[in-house]
């Protein structure tokens, strides 16, 4: 095990920045989880880390050492690639001890680090077969027991599900997490998916454009979003948004929807009418009567049964724009139009210029 560090860190290519000033601290034995959309540099980060590409400002520590001039080789980590890289004329047994073979270990121990990695994947019965007779799952097993073997300090994973299906993913992120627990190996995990970033992490680092925008436990992420994308980014169900404006005179917030919400606990000062985003999330939209005192009227568009529940999308009766709710499959609904409340202690509240929460109602 490890500690990682980076101070600083940034990376650019001509002009262009690819990450800029990354700090973040892992502890040992950590499984840290850096998600976000497709070019945000999170896998330049891990391979930064990786001592496959060369910072240009900032440092790395490993364990407190800086680790910037350290050769890879030299690095003590172990990588999972999102491509498996195994070499198909070597069986299964082979692939992963080619590693150990490299770094001269004896027949002995090569042998036993091996068994005891097949074992802990339910690789046995596969070490005489080679790699084109395996399944996707399989393939990404040998994978991890190829760096399994080498018992790194850090291991690091690039998007190593990706190529699966659905059904093959939930069964490795649930590999992968029980693994974590027998090894107890810090661990820097890199995807897009949101859902694996949730379920895996014992800590998440949100990246976009090659700033951090926040890191914290899942809970963290979907309880208090720091801005505007992580709330986007984190949830399984689409985010809802919508303008309003500080109301200064009656320390209020005014919606275009009609219901208007008092001053929630802010966090730094507000300017008189400026312009805010309040966001909810779709299974935070409750349904209610006409009555309600803060009702607002919806039109279904079309509603997708998930099975378990269903999510409805519709427009608001008074602006058009959209709203995205769960309900639960055993409700009926009687009519096209519905009315809904947006309970302000699930609303978070952004400055709409810098997408940064400003706020949140405690009771």
């Amino acid at each position: 095990m490890a500690t990682v560090n980076l101070i600083n860190v940034s990376k650019s290519v001509g002009q262009t920045t690819i990450l800029d000033k990354i700090n973040v601290s892992i502890k040992k034995g950590e499984f840290i989880v850096v998600v976000g959309p497709s070019g945000c540099g999170k896998s330049t980060l891990l391979r930064l880390i990786a001592g496959l590409d060369e910072l240009s400002s900032g440092e790395i520590l490993i364990n407190n050492q800086c680790v910037n001039e350290v050769h890879a080789a030299k690095r003590d980590m172990a990588m999972v690639f999102q491509n498996y890289a195994l070499y198909p004329h070597m069986t299964v047994y082979d692939n992963m001890a080619y590693g150990l073979k490299m770094r001269r270990f004896k027949p002995d121990e090569i042998k036993k680090r091996v068994t005891d990695a097949a074992n802990l994947l339910h690789l046995t019965s596969y070490l005489e077969r080679k790699p084109q007779v395996l399944s996707g799952g399989q393939k990404q097993r040998v994978a991890m027991g190829r760096a399994m073997v080498r018992s790194p300090a850090v291991f690091l994973f690039d998007e190593p599900l990706s190529n699966l299906d659905a059904k093959l993913r939930t069964e490795m992120r649930h590999e992968i997490r029980r693994l974590h627990q027998q090894l107890n190996t810090t661990s820097l995990y890199v995807t897009h998916d949101q859902t694996e970033a949730m379920t895996m992490a014992e800590r998440v680092l949100v990246l976009n454009q090659g700033v951090v925008e926040q890191i914290g436990t899942p809970q963290e992420l979907y309880q208090n979003p720091a801005t505007l994308f992580v709330a986007g980014f984190t949830g399984h169900y689409p985010l809802n948004t919508f303008i309003a404006v500080f109301d200064k005179g009656n320390a209020t917030i005014q919606t275009e929807l009609g219901p208007s919400y008092p001053l929630p606990e802010l966090v730094g000062m507000l300017e008189d009418k400026a312009e805010l985003t309040l966001a909810i999330r779709a299974e935070h939209v409750q349904l209610c009567t006409s009555s309600n005192p803060q009702a607002i009227a919806i039109e279904i568009e079309f509603i997708d049964d998930m099975g378990a529940d269903k999510l409805i999308r519709a427009r608001y009766s008074k602006t058009g724009e959209h709203l995205s709710l769960r309900i639960s499959a055993e409700q009926q609904l009687i009519s096209g139009q519905l009315y809904v409340e947006l309970p302000k202690m699930k609303l978070h509240v952004f400055h709409r210029q810098t997408g940064k929460r400003i706020g949140e109602w405690r009771e």
